[in-house]
């Protein structure tokens, strides 16, 4: 572990350009802490709830994943949670999913200090997947039935999985997503947020709130799952779906890794047929009911309310300043069609 030396006015103090260049030094640094070349790239590829780089070595063409976990999100125990459940769906054949990579000292996470940082950050090296991310712009219809079926082979997984005795991760209901004890900040906080916005997603919240408590939390409805199987954490490998990042992994209902996938896209006329063709994938799997199935439109208005408090409260990302005001802005229409259609 590297020594820390916190300056006097904290990381989160420093601007945002300034903590890039702390984050990737300490990227650099952490390299060492692996059997890996020396004489490695490091390369930003996505700044989210953590930071993750490409490390590639030109003279191999061999390439990893490094994941500088975020101050404070997750404690060790929940991120060897997470690890713990990825190693075992690939080693169970469920779907493939990313290798961690261990340490010199046979250990998964690493910490690795930087000083401008207070304490140090968790730290995982996974094997680089090979395959593309599905593009919102292409034919996705059988993407989606692939991962519909490997979903519901992730959902079978954890039924008979026997987890760790100090397995912990975190659990997204209804409180913690767009209630009083939100992950990622409060809906109400998003970008572009006016008197008329707050009323409708007022309404818009309440409504899913009742409509979830009468769905309830049982066994076949409510368990460990993904919680963030959107495209960007899709590899499409020939016919092959593979699932990365499964950061935000924890407890939810399950039909919210039916309304994921569409993250950010929520609003486009194709959303209904992707679904359908979702299901036919997981009914490969799992005899889904029907009243499970009816409530997805649920699911699909919470991921996307979520998501506005996420840009609001992640608003130095560039995926929050690509969406901004107008993802506020369209989800509007959005609410209005859920209260017609569910309320």
């Amino acid at each position: 572990m590297t020594e820390v030396h916190p300056d006097t006015h904290g990381f989160d103090s420093l601007p945002h350009a300034r903590q890039l260049d702390c984050l990737a030094e300490l990227a650099r640094t952490a390299t060492a802490n692996y059997p890996i070349p020396a004489d490695v790239s490091v390369t930003l590829v996505n700044l989210s709830e953590n930071a993750t780089y490409k490390v590639e070595h030109a003279a191999t063409g061999r390439r990893w994943a490094l994941r500088v976990h975020r101050d404070g999100y997750h404690s060790d125990t929940a991120i060897a949670s997470e690890l713990a459940w990825l190693i075992d769906l690939r080693q169970s054949g469920v779907v493939t999913t990313p290798v961690p990579v261990p340490g010199h000292d046979g250990e998964l996470i690493q910490k690795v200090g930087h000083p401008a940082m207070a304490r140090p950050r968790n730290v995982v090296l996974f094997n680089w997947e090979s395959g593309a991310e599905p593009g919102v712009n292409e034919d996705l219809r059988k993407p989606f039935e692939v991962l519909g079926e490997v979903t519901a082979r992730m959902h079978r997984h954890v039924r008979t999985w026997r987890r760790p005795a100090w397995f912990e991760r975190l659990t997204w209901d209804f409180e913690t997503s767009l209630g009083e004890r939100p992950h990622w900040g409060r809906w109400r906080d998003g970008m572009g947020m006016d008197d008329k916005k707050l009323d409708i997603f007022a309404h818009t919240v309440e409504l899913i709130g009742h409509r979830l408590a009468a769905f309830g939390k049982s066994e076949d409805r409510f368990g460990l799952i993904h919680c963030d199987l959107r495209l960007a954490n899709l590899l499409v490998d020939g016919s092959e779906v593979k699932v990365i990042d499964f950061d935000d992994c924890g407890f939810s209902w399950l039909m919210y890794d039916a309304a994921t996938p569409v993250s950010f896209y929520e609003h486009l006329p194709e959303v209904p047929d992707l679904v359908r063709h979702w299901l036919v994938g997981y009914r490969r799997v799992i005899d889904l009911p029907q009243a499970d199935e009816d409530e997805i439109g649920t699911f699909i208005m919470l991921r996307r309310l979520l998501l506005v408090a996420w840009i609001g409260s992640h608003s130095e990302t560039e995926l929050a300043q690509s969406m901004g005001v107008d993802y506020t802005e369209g989800t509007v229409p959005l609410c209005r069609t859920y209260l017609k259609n569910f309320g």
